[in-house]
């Protein structure tokens, strides 16, 4: 099956949901990318700085850069021009580093907080009480060149289905509350909107659960080589 092909079957299994494609593009060649664009994906999610920076110097300017990957405060400035989206903030640290460089630039940086929901050490992202600690932060309020859209999290890479529908309804519970409950932290730009779950193993079962963005690579490029 072509690219094409497989970006048809993924968005009319998607249908029902109301969860939007995102093409992992990462290691993927400019051809590629082509094709994907072709067959009206617009959204492209990258793990590494440098490899996102390239692609974008050679690709239409229309499309929606998703920064997916751990983010290194020093490689902020790289991206921050151009990136539609950053999916892993993980620390306030990152975040008053977007916000500086969003500051430099005259724009607002759209994040996602990451959430730590998985069994796996090697997994980044905040517990509940980390995150509600930077809302609450009266130093979170004055950041004006970010905006809070919502939350990622990654679930565990295992077959144990059970494992990863309740790993997701943790996300998706934390998510409904944040939207439900505004008191209790200070405002700043923030507008709970996005739930950015699922990759190609697990996509299905994330949208199901609510998400609103599903991150899938090797289910639409195969397996990287």
């Amino acid at each position: 099956m072509s690219i094409a092909q497989h970006i048809s079957t993924i968005l009319s299994q998607l249908k029902s949901s109301s969860a939007k494609l995102i093409a992992v593009t990462k290691t993927r060649s400019i051809e590629e990318l082509k094709s994907t664009y072709e067959a009206g994906i617009l959204d492209f999610g990258e793990n590494r700085v440098q490899e996102m920076v390239e692609k974008q110097s050679q690709l239409p300017p229309d499309i929606r850069w998703h920064q997916i990957g751990h983010l290194q405060t020093n490689k902020v400035k790289y991206i921050a021009p151009f990136v539609h989206l950053i999916h892993s903030v993980d620390s306030f640290k990152l975040l008053k580093e977007i916000n500086a460089q969003g500051k430099k630039l005259g724009r607002i940086i759209p994040c996602l907080f990451q959430m730590y929901i998985a069994q796996e050490e090697s997994k980044f992202g905040l517990d509940q009480n980390e995150l509600l600690s930077i809302l609450s932060s009266p130093e979170f309020a004055e950041l004006q060149h970010i905006k809070i859209i919502g939350l990622m999290g990654m679930a565990s890479f295992t077959e144990n289905e059970a494992q990863i529908v309740a790993e997701f309804s943790s996300l998706h519970d934390i998510f409904i509350e944040l939207q439900t409950n505004k008191t209790g932290y200070s405002t700043g730009l923030v507008e709970w909107k996005e739930l950015s779950m699922g990759m190609s193993g697990d996509f299905l079962i994330a949208a199901k659960l609510g998400s609103t963005m599903v991150r899938v690579g090797s289910a639409i490029y195969g397996a990287r080589s």
